[in-house]
């Protein structure tokens, strides 16, 4: 068995006016993160992480947001392509693992929700995909509740 591993990093503004999207899970808070698509930070590092595993560069190499097709997309599509490009390759997801930062709304509660919507799109159980909530002690933009990052790992695997 082959395996490698990636590892990805988004951050993104918190706005009025905007639905919060993390994980693909839509979470009641009063502001939402700004982007170019849904701006779902979780997702996006997971697509980082996963395509930086099989060296096939980054979501903004696949998804610029420059192109209009991509405005306003729903993060769980682009992962789903994420996928799709790593399985015409060869490989499938071993695991991932995550940590979201951010002050408020608390994450935890929604972490199962996530794990499992996650799961799905990626074909792989939900016992390989971990993610971890923190704040940053109240330190930086997460601090001032400005922004929200992520963090994530991937190992994907290819039969030898």
């Amino acid at each position: 068995m082959k395996v490698r591993i990636g590892f990805g990093y988004d951050v993104h503004c918190l706005v009025e006016g905007r639905d919060l999207w993390l994980g693909g899970v839509k979470i009641e808070h009063e502001k939402g993160l700004l982007g170019h698509s849904d701006a779902d930070v979780l997702i996006h590092a997971i697509c980082d992480a996963i395509l930086g595993a099989a060296n096939m560069r980054d979501i903004g190499f696949h998804f610029p947001d420059t192109a209009g097709e991509y405005k306003n997309i729903d993060s769980k599509l682009l992962l789903k392509k994420v996928n799709l490009l790593i399985i015409s390759k060869g490989y499938r997801i071993g695991n991932i693992d995550a940590t979201v930062c951010a002050e408020r709304p608390k994450i935890n509660p929604h972490i199962p929700s996530m794990q499992t919507i996650l799961a799905e799109i990626l074909e792989t159980d939900i016992d390989n995909i971990s993610i971890k909530a923190t704040t940053s002690e109240k330190m930086g933009f997460v601090g001032r509740e400005d922004g929200v990052t992520a963090y994530a790992v991937a190992l994907i695997e290819k039969p030898c």
